[in-house]
């Protein structure tokens, strides 16, 4: 404030003028940042300081150690992962077991109420109580019709020994051979009567609990496998149709190179058209399912002859009542496994030709498992050509009776 004293002016002590406010607020404000900035920075460096000193020391340490043992480090890291791989493969055989455990668990399970609720059992079951501990390495079931006696007898006079023969089989080697039929739409009737006397004969039928019929095939696949598994401990189950020459020794040779492999699934592998058009053969009145029309199936052992492991045959009894069951029996069989960690291997050798082809590759060294002609599904008019092919194409003896494979 301004005031007047004798005629003169001055400035009262007492207040400031409003240019040096600010200029004190603003150098205020400016020295506090200053010293803020400061108080900041200290902490940093020195924990900068701090953290660069302690990895110079694991330097220091590293290089020490390395110079006193440059690998160390390589071979502490290579110890470490051979015993994480050896913990790991530990895992997968328990799991394994474990799961064949509980597979035959099920197994043994679902016998038991098969039994319990009356279900018709098959004269096997007798038979192999007493050695249902026995281990075996295959079951071959030979899909055989009412109608089809001369087409057994073809068989039995060729590749399917017969009499001590056939023990000697299952008892030295481990291979059960049946022929596999359900019954008449009438149980007990001419039909039913027919096959037991024949098997009364020869003793060489697996009775299924199933009413026989073409368009039925699918449910007979199923029923196959889960009660061949049931009343047999194989390592293989195989189906083969009544009108195809088969070789087991190679067959068992073949299936010796398999038996580590869990989930096996062998065939010739195809992937064939789905037929949509009523009236043909093979029709498939699900072909909605596979896509547009032209589409093809997904790869499936062609139905001749085809196996599975032991694991597949438990998971087919576990679960038939749930397994969807198409037109073919062959593509009803390849759609139950997908989705599963199956080994699917296309074997060519188990769809060879009649000859010459067979025996061209017999004389070659490549004996065939499975022939006959792709044109009949079979081999054409097999009653009167079985024995043929048999003499040009089988096996020497000593395959079957002198292997140690199996």
């Amino acid at each position: 404030m301004w005031v007047k004293s004798r005629g003169k002016e001055h400035v009262s002590p007492r207040f400031i003028s409003r240019k040096w406010t600010l200029f004190l607020c603003l150098g205020s404000f400016c020295a506090g940042m200053f010293f803020a900035n400061r108080m900041w920075a200290v902490p940093e460096f020195e924990e900068m300081i701090t953290t660069a000193g302690e990895d110079e020391g694991l330097k220091l340490v590293s290089d020490d150690c390395n110079k006193e043992n440059p690998k160390g480090v390589k071979l502490l890291s290579e110890d470490i992962f051979g015993e994480v791989s050896k913990t790991h493969r530990a895992i997968q055989t328990l799991d394994k077991t474990i799961s064949n455990l509980e597979m035959e668990l099920a197994a043994a399970k679902a016998t038991q109420e098969s039994i319990l609720s009356g279900s018709p059992v098959s004269d096997d079951t007798e038979k192999t109580d007493s050695s249902k501990t026995r281990k075996y390495f295959m079951v071959i079931g030979i899909n055989t019709a009412f109608s089809s006696r001369q087409r057994r007898d073809s068989i039995r006079a060729t590749w399917m020994p017969q009499g001590e023969k056939r023990k000697k089989l299952e008892e030295e080697k481990g291979v059960i051979i049946r022929f596999v039929i359900g019954h008449g739409a009438t149980m007990g009737g001419i039909l039913d009567r027919a096959i037991e006397a024949e098997d009364k004969t020869h003793g060489d039928f697996l009775r299924l609990d199933h009413v026989e019929g073409y368009l039925e095939l699918s449910a007979k696949t199923k029923t196959y496998f889960a009660t061949a598994v049931k009343l047999w401990n194989a390592e293989y189950y195989f189906k083969v149709d009544d009108d195809v020459h088969v070789n087991i020794g190679t067959l068992g040779e073949i299936l010796a190179r398999h038996r580590k492999k869990p989930l096996v699934y062998i065939g010739c592998m195809k992937s064939g058209p789905v037929l949509s058009q009523r009236g043909v053969r093979y029709h498939e009145p699900e072909h909605w399912k596979f896509g547009d029309s032209g589409n093809k199936y997904f790869r499936h052992a062609t139905g001749q002859i085809y196996g599975i492991s032991k694991d597949l045959a438990t998971y087919i009894l576990l679960h038939q009542h749930v397994l969807h069951k198409y037109a073919n029996e062959d593509v009803s069989l390849g759609s139950w496994f997908i989705g599963l960690d199956v080994h699917h291997i296309d074997d060519r050798r188990l769809c060879c030709g009649t000859p010459p082809d067979c025996e061209w590759k017999a004389q070659a060294g490549n004996i065939c498992v499975a022939s006959f002609d792709w044109t009949c599904s079979g081999i054409c008019n097999s009653i009167a050509r079985m024995r043929e092919v048999h003499q040009r194409c089988h096996e020497d003896d000593n395959v079957l009776w002198n292997a140690t494979a199996f």
